[in-house]
This record gives C-alpha cells, structure tokens and sequence, in this order.
C-alpha cells in the first residue's frame, strides 16, 4: 500500500499563525517571564518559531512522553520518556503541543506541574482536534482547529517519517 501527502496547510498559513500566537502570549505576558515546555518530539519545530516571536523573556524546556508508539491512534495511557531538566516552582508555564487530540497528555501534565510548584499553567498547541476530546480540558491559545485526520509536517510524524515537512499535511493510503 503506498502513501502520499496531502497538503492541509500550507507553509505561509502556518507562519503567519505562529506569528499571530506569539504576539498574543507576548501581550498576556508582558512584564513577565514565560518557561515554554516543549513536548517533543512533534512539538520541537513548533515551539522553536513560536520562541522567537515571542517578545517577553522566555526560557524553555522539553519533555518526552508517549501515547501512540508506532500507531496512528492514542493508546490512552501517558507515560514519561524524558522529564524536565528544569524546576518549575514558581514559573509561569506554557506546555507547547504539536497537536491536542483526547486530551489525556496535556490533562496529565497540568496535574504533574502543579505538583511541581508551576506559578501558572496556559497550553498552547499548533493543531486542535477538539471532536476527538475525552477529557474536559480546554487549551488557550491555538493555532488551527482540523478536522480528525491523521496529520504530519511541521514535526509530526507518521512512524518516524514526514516531520521534516515544512506544511501540514493528511497522509492518504492507496492501494
């Protein structure tokens, strides 16, 4: 069966939606410092460009969990790869997502960085799928809302592949 990419949106969409997000953080953040959380490693792409965009001081950090392994859906368990290298007491948070889909991941962590002593805890992720929610959780500041696909580029894989895309796309499967 070979594959193929379909592009959901382009390069330029996506950097101008980045540039829009960055310049809302920056306003809700003025006067103060953000520690972006990256969770990679689809995030990676995102989160660099959304860094400098972002006028106020910044610090980040990444973290690696995991829910989907080799599959193209969510097992529904969270498990920790690779956790911060940072502390988080008394920071002003911003857990940056590739893609929010059940929502299981982010509900997790905003319960583990509370834990960690997190100031203030905001998401933000470049892709929301909010037909595919389990949990009741909402994320603050987003870049697209698409439709449930299975999407790649811009750090989001499929078995490894395509996160090197510049612009999103649908993978589609033919015979």
């Amino acid at each position: 069966m070979a594959e193929y990419i379909e592009t959901l949106l382009t390069e330029e969409e996506v950097d101008q939606k980045i540039s829009e997000l960055g310049k809302r953080i920056s306003e809700d953040y003025a006067g103060r410092q953000v520690h972006l959380v990256g969770i990679l490693k689809g995030a990676s792409f995102f989160m660099c460009e959304l860094a400098k965009r972002i006028t106020v001081p910044v610090s980040i950090d990444f973290m690696s969990v995991s829910s989907y392994g080799a599959s193209t859906k969510s097992s529904g368990i969270v498990r920790i790869v690779k956790d911060l290298d940072d502390p988080l007491l008394d920071k002003d948070v911003i857990i940056v997502e590739d893609i929010v889909d059940s929502g299981r991941t982010i509900c997790y962590l905003q319960e583990l960085f509370r834990d960690k002593g997190a100031r203030s805890i905001r998401f933000c992720t470049l892709l929301d799928k909010p037909e595919r929610r389990v949990v009741d959780i909402s994320v603050d500041y987003v870049g697209f809302r698409i439709p449930d696909r299975f999407v790649v580029g811009y750090g989001m894989d499929y078995d490894q592949r395509y996160r090197n895309l510049p612009y999103i796309g649908v993978v589609r499967f033919e015979d």
